[in-house]
């Protein structure tokens, strides 16, 4: 058990994410990211499966063949693609992410990706990571195309210019780059 390295890096990540939430002018979210990592339940299974390189949900995930603390953290959390997922009698379906959560998961997948990866990181890291998880996902496809298109210009351009581009088309509920992501 290692409660101090886990309690450390989930507050090392909110920080980081709440820096990253400011600077595309995210306060609120920037403020209350993650605030249900400290529930009990989600505590104390990162204290129990710590690893301090990768979440310990995917190592309780690994053990039990599910995470209670991912169900309850997922379910609380805009921020995650899971939360806006809907059964419909076609299957699952993803709905549309509202432009400031979709903001708040590339925040947390760079912040995430910066507290994990440490010297090794690069702004390449978050699309590496993303292209190797998105078979999975269950997106729709605007919200889809939106933040692929941003971990790319992260890629490709860096996180301050990344930065830059949010901030000049911030606040707005359509996905203002929409178009750019479609390109």
């Amino acid at each position: 058990m290692n409660i101090w390295g886990h309690f450390s890096t989930i507050t090392r990540h909110k920080i980081k994410v709440g820096q990253l939430c400011f600077k595309v002018g995210l306060y609120k979210q920037g403020l209350l990211h993650d605030l249900s990592k400290y529930a009990p339940v989600e505590f104390m299974t990162g204290v129990k499966y710590y690893k301090g390189t990768y979440s310990p949900n995917a190592a309780e995930r690994q053990e039990k063949g599910y995470s209670l603390a991912w169900l309850h953290h997922k379910g609380r959390n805009m921020h995650h693609w899971e939360f806006w997922v809907d059964f419909t009698h076609q299957g699952p379906k993803g709905a549309k992410m509202p432009y400031r959560y979709l903001l708040e998961m590339f925040c947390d997948r760079v912040a995430a990706s910066m507290i994990y990866q440490g010297k090794k990181y690069t702004d390449k890291y978050p699309l590496i990571y993303y292209q190797d998880h998105q078979a999975y996902m269950i997106m729709n496809p605007e919200s889809q195309a939106l933040l692929e298109y941003l971990l790319t210009y992260l890629s490709d351009h860096g996180l301050e210019e990344t930065i830059a581009l949010i901030r000049s088309k911030h606040g707005y509920e359509d996905y203002p780059i929409e178009s750019e992501a479609r390109k």
